[in-house]
């Protein structure tokens, strides 16, 4: 029984940690976070930082390599819905999720702490190409399709989809911005008929539970 009590006891003060070090890489980016500010964010000392997490920068490979992790939609799906559903989720929960919003903010700063074959954009790309192979398979997308390719720029549509809505509304208007790409992109790879079945809407993406951390979306923020 000790050792569960301090198994679990570690596990909060390492999820504390996390959470910390999200908020603080979401304001400040990766270059101004310090190791100190993190600690103080989570209510923790120097010492249980560097006993989780030797580096700031092993803190910051632990939130963008979770980031796929962390979106699941509130619906269940397969194929090509469920890529719809992963981005309406995301766009949904970045807009109050510390710690996705801390991976938006870290990827123009990846290249100082992770290796560019464990990106995120790397990462959202392998999770988008199971779908759509899977897709594929479903005969949803037509058999032409390169699936690696169109991950890739569903992904980079995303990823600059939200810069731009940060800059002009605050990343409220990141989900219709998603929507829309999805519009102009699924007559090109997808069938009338997969086209007609498909859903958007809140209710693909807006998850019922509450926030993971401070809402990011009025903050000042440079992704």
């Amino acid at each position: 029984m000790p050792r569960t009590v301090k198994q679990d006891r570690a596990l909060r003060t390492r999820a504390a940690l996390i959470q910390a070090g999200a908020e603080v890489f979401g304001e400040e980016g990766f270059a101004g976070a310090s190791v100190t500010r993190i600690a103080d964010r989570a209510g923790m000392t120097l010492g249980a930082m560097y006993f989780h997490f030797p580096s700031k920068e092993a803190l910051a490979r632990e939130i963008v390599r979770a980031q796929p992790e962390l979106v699941s939609p509130p619906l269940p799906s397969e194929g090509l819905q469920h890529a719809v559903d992963l981005t309406l989720t995301w766009a949904y929960r970045l807009l109050t999720d510390a710690l996705l919003f801390a991976g938006a903010r870290l990827v123009l700063e990846a290249d100082r702490f992770i290796e560019p074959g464990e990106n995120v954009h790397r990462l959202w790309t392998e999770v988008l190409s199971g779908d759509f192979r899977l897709a594929v398979r479903r005969r949803e997308l037509r058999r032409s399709v390169d699936v690696e390719a169109l991950a890739r720029l569903v992904v980079d549509a995303c990823a600059g989809a939200q810069m731009h809505s940060h800059v002009e509304s605050g990343r409220v208007d990141l989900p219709r911005r998603v929507e829309g790409m999805w519009r102009l992109v699924l007559p090109a790879v997808a069938t009338a008929r997969v086209i007609e079945g498909l859903e958007f809407g809140e209710e693909r993406g807006r998850c019922q539970a509450g926030p993971t951390g401070p809402g990011p979306a009025s903050r000042t923020a440079g992704s």
